[in-house]
């Protein structure tokens, strides 16, 4: 791995030296159907390969210079340079081309032979098990454009590129552009000068379907766009292209009425991919995504929203992202945080989620807010050194946080003068590369404000601040003084304000006074907008108001901040949290109070009691499964360790209460039945759960669907009550690739020493699964239950990191490092034994540690919870 990685300073040196005219790539690939290592075949080939013939012509500005092109490959056939034959053996090191002697005008050619991947990056290579069809799909970000053609693998070396692609017969090929088959080879039409990274091929028997777009543009032409949408065949049954058409249109509709620059890449393909790494990425033209985001049972509207912000964030990147690019991963967020902020903005401006800021307030920022605390946070302007570095800051503040900035940007500037600039900045840069001086440029521009202190304050710094209200009444029972206290960002494993990081920043709030009706309702009676600046700010609009029950600091949720509570407001949400009527208002308090029981200010059993008492009575369903999630992380990581089997059964009969309880056929019940599985600890769950499997209890509403009955097998399996052979049993029921994955984690979490080393040794000592079957092993591999089965695996963890981080690709060493951290091991002595693999690898490189030191952080953190639970025992 370290081979392969690029700093900065070669990539500004190769910028200045060289630029890009076009590309031209060949591939064949119609060696994908034959058999491969890990198919039956004995793997005495070596690598599967594909022919890779690429042809890129670029400029010199010091003739004579000496560069070098990017290529992963085994091998390389030839290379020809301005007509002259070089000898591979001595330009190619494995990962770069050594081009010496240039002349102001090159011609490169490359043929070599390349390796299909099993790791989800480069040219993915699937078989789906249930019909024997192979897919391919490729997927780069942020460098492995250059396991499938030499190119020079870097943001801001731009070109258009000709791709023709050789496929099995009866195969289709797509690409960036328009694609034609003639005599056998797929031709696709020239793209616009894109990055690397967003260029893609997807090919294989995949099901299609077409449709069309269309719109009057200003200048009284018409745009017509050609839509598809893909999935494999074994999926198509699920496949409801109708409803990813129809968000399709209306994010197109939206970003047309607000950006004023038609989308500029012809089609607009989406291709729903097995074993993808990502949730999507927006190659223009070819949008990829995973495919569980087709639904093979029944789910809830979070989930269908959940998959129109996706479809909409990478929407916004044909724009923030791919018409006009970063020029080095440092302006990440130029792309991330801009996508991220506009899916939310147009999912609730065009679609039917017109909640969907409550989700990004209590699910994108809890990203946020967790990565902002860890010793890794970073301003959302990042230091990125090198390609390791840009692979770890696709994070929780490169898109969440920064997706907050913008919003409290769009507060502070307005949201005429953010699109307005956003407009300038887009026809200004068109097809270029830009940093965020450019950005900041036009919106001083448009809202007349000056942008260097916002700047300093939200983009170059780091951490998170808390606002804390302070209520003063006066001798007439009503509010003589409320004020807002800002306190510093707290970081890392320490739970006081950082010398590192004291930034108290200016925010645009909204202050809102709640109190309960005669109805016993609990609702907003005032409220004002305030700029909060410095330690402490007075609210003076609200003075001479009635005394609050719940003060709410940042009501409707217009800066990023963690929210606290005064004495008063917290005892309040105690007896009164179900009776908050406003949907956003209450998620916001969710959310706070979850920030308390992390930074171990609330006892994990009090946050477990509180989502008990009031769950039931959440009505946005996406809330309510993520105070299911929450729950279950307060048992399992919080609450002091003698109370988890007390917590573990009041969790459980809980939800098995509110699945009773539910409407038939609702979400909520639906929700909870999931919750109830992953709760279950009695052997009266497991009955009721095998007797809901077997059909003969019934739950009036509940279907079991097939997706559903591997939700219940997993704990059964977990607790020893599925075997090897039911779980054959269900695969036979269920023999797809979804399936597959399934019965891999739920083999994995079976409570046995032999199955534990077994599934370790398949992930850390082999590579013969793939990286979805990786992640599935390594899910079902660690059970909260498990403790025991699990201590032999802490040693064994630090003792191979650094040999999985050197020899494994980066995205299956992310799996294991991430994964495979002894986590549930929260004990001091293994924070001990992480603090002495830390000291001990001081010169381990950067990104394996800090993957580390942000478990490390995590594992203290719930340390320091589990001490406040149990001082409340």
């Amino acid at each position: 791995m370290p081979g392969e990685n690029l700093t900065r300073d070669e990539a500004r040196e190769r910028a200045a030296l060289l630029s890009v005219d076009g590309y031209e790539v060949s591939l064949d690939l119609r060696t994908a159907t034959g058999a491969s290592a890990g198919e039956g075949g004995d793997g005495a080939e070596g690598p599967h390969t594909f022919r890779s013939v690429t042809t890129v012509r670029f400029r010199c500005t010091e003739p004579g210079a000496s560069s070098f092109a990017d290529l992963i490959a085994p091998a390389v056939t030839a290379v020809s340079l301005n007509g002259r034959d070089l000898d591979p053996g001595e330009v190619f090191d494995g990962s770069r081309l050594l081009l010496e002697d240039l002349a102001a005008d090159n011609e490169l050619i490359v043929d070599a032979q390349c390796a299909y991947s099993r790791t989800g990056e480069g040219m993915h290579r699937f078989v789906d098990p249930e019909d024997g069809e192979v897919y391919l799909y490729t997927q780069y970000e942020p460098a492995d454009a250059r396991r499938v053609y030499a190119n020079f693998e870097q943001p801001d070396l731009k070109a258009p590129y000709r791709f023709e692609v050789r496929a099995p017969e009866g195969w289709t090929v797509w690409s960036n552009g328009v694609g034609e088959l003639t005599d056998g080879v797929w031709r696709f039409a020239e793209t616009k000068p894109i990055s690397t990274y967003i260029t893609c091929v997807v090919a294989g028997p995949y099901h299609y379907v077409t449709d069309t777009y269309e719109r009057e543009l200003p200048d009284g032409t018409k745009l017509e766009i050609p839509l598809g949408a893909m999935c494999r065949k074994g999926l198509a049954p699920h496949f409801d292209a109708d409803d990813v058409f129809l968000v399709t249109k209306q994010g197109l509709d939206f970003f047309h009425d607000h950006v004023d620059y038609p989308y500029p890449f012809g089609k607009y393909d989406q291709a729903f991919v097995p074993e993808y790494n990502l949730g999507a990425m927006e190659n223009p033209g070819l949008v990829t995504f995973r495919e569980e985001f087709i639904f093979r049972g029944k789910v809830t509207q979070a989930s269908y929203e959940g998959r129109a912000n996706v479809i909409l964030h990478e929407m916004a990147h044909m724009w923030f992202g791919d018409l006009v690019t970063m020029e080095w991963w440092d302006d990440l967020w130029l792309k991330e945080s801009f996508a991220d902020f506009m899916g939310a903005f147009s999912l609730v401006g065009a679609t039917r989620f017109t909640d969907g800021w409550i989700t990004f307030a209590n699910r994108r920022k809890a990203w946020a807010y967790r990565a902002d605390q860890l010793p890794s946070t970073h301003p959302v302007t990042a230091d990125i050194r090198d390609l390791q570095d840009a692979k770890l800051n696709f994070d929780g503040i490169t898109y969440a946080k920064g997706a907050s900035v913008l919003k409290q940007l769009v507060a502070y500037v307005g949201q005429d003068a953010f699109l307005e600039g956003a407009r300038r900045y887009f026809k200004r840069h068109a097809y270029g590369n830009t940093r965020l001086g450019d950005l900041l440029s036009v919106l001083e521009e448009t809202s007349g404000r000056d942008m260097t202190a916002w700047s300093r304050a939200w983009l170059q710094t780091a951490g998170v601040n808390s606002l804390t209200p302070q209520v003063l009444l006066g001798t007439d029972g009503r509010v003589e003084e409320l004020a807002v206290v800002q306190e510093a960002a707290a970081v890392s494993d320490q739970p006081t304000p950082s010398a590192e990081h004291p930034e108290l920043r200016p925010h645009r709030v909204a202050v809102g006074l709640y109190r309960r009706t005669s109805d016993g309702a609990l609702e907003r009676y005032a409220r004002t907008e305030t700029d909060v600046d410095g330690a402490r700010t007075v609210v003076a609009e609200l003075a001479g108001a009635e005394a609050p029950e719940l003060v709410l600091v940042n009501d409707d949720d217009l800066t990023y901040c963690k929210i606290r509570f005064d004495e008063t407001s917290l005892a309040t949400l105690r007896e009164h949290l179900g009776a908050l009527t406003d949907p956003l208002a209450r998620a916001l308090c969710w959310s706070a109070l979850w920030n308390l029981t992390r930074d171990a200010l609330l006892p994990a059993r009090e946050f477990v009691d509180l989502v008990l008492r009031f769950g039931g009575r959440e009505s946005d369903i996406g809330v309510l499964q993520m105070l299911h999630a929450w729950a279950e992380s307060a048992l399992v990581h919080y609450a002091a360790p003698a109370w988890r089997e007390t917590g573990g059964r009041l969790l459980a009969e809980g939800a098995r209460r509110e699945l009773e309880a539910a409407e038939p056929g609702s979400e909520p019940q639906l929700a909870w039945a999931r919750f109830f599985a992953r709760s279950a600890v009695a052997p009266g769950d497991f009955q009721l759960l095998q007797e809901l499997l077997s059909g003969t209890v019934t739950v009036e509403g509940l279907d079991v669907d097939q997706e559903l009955r591997w939700v219940f097998l997993e704990p059964l399996a977990a607790h020893g009550f599925a075997d090897e052979k039911a779980l054959a049993e269900e695969l036979a029921r269920d023999d797809t690739a979804s399936g597959k994955r399934h019965q891999v984690r739920c083999l994995a979490a079976r409570p046995s020493a032999e199955v534990k080393a077994r599934g370790w040794a398949r992930v850390v000592e082999s590579e013969e699964l793939s990286n979805a079957l990786v992640e599935a092993t390594i899910a079902g591999f660690a059970q909260p239950s498990q403790r025991e089965l699990l201590a032999p695996y802490a040693e064994k963890y630090f003792a191979v990191i650094e040999r999985v981080w050197e020899e494994r690709s980066i995205q299956i060493a992310l799996h294991v490092v991430r994964g495979l951290f002894p986590e549930l091991l929260d004990s001091p002595e293994t924070l001990d034994a992480t603090d002495a693999w830390l000291a001990a690898h001081e010169d381990a490189p950067p990104a394996l540690r800090r993957l580390v030191l942000e478990a490390r952080d995590d594992l203290a953190r719930a340390l320091r919870g589990q001490a406040c639970d149990a001082a409340t025992g």
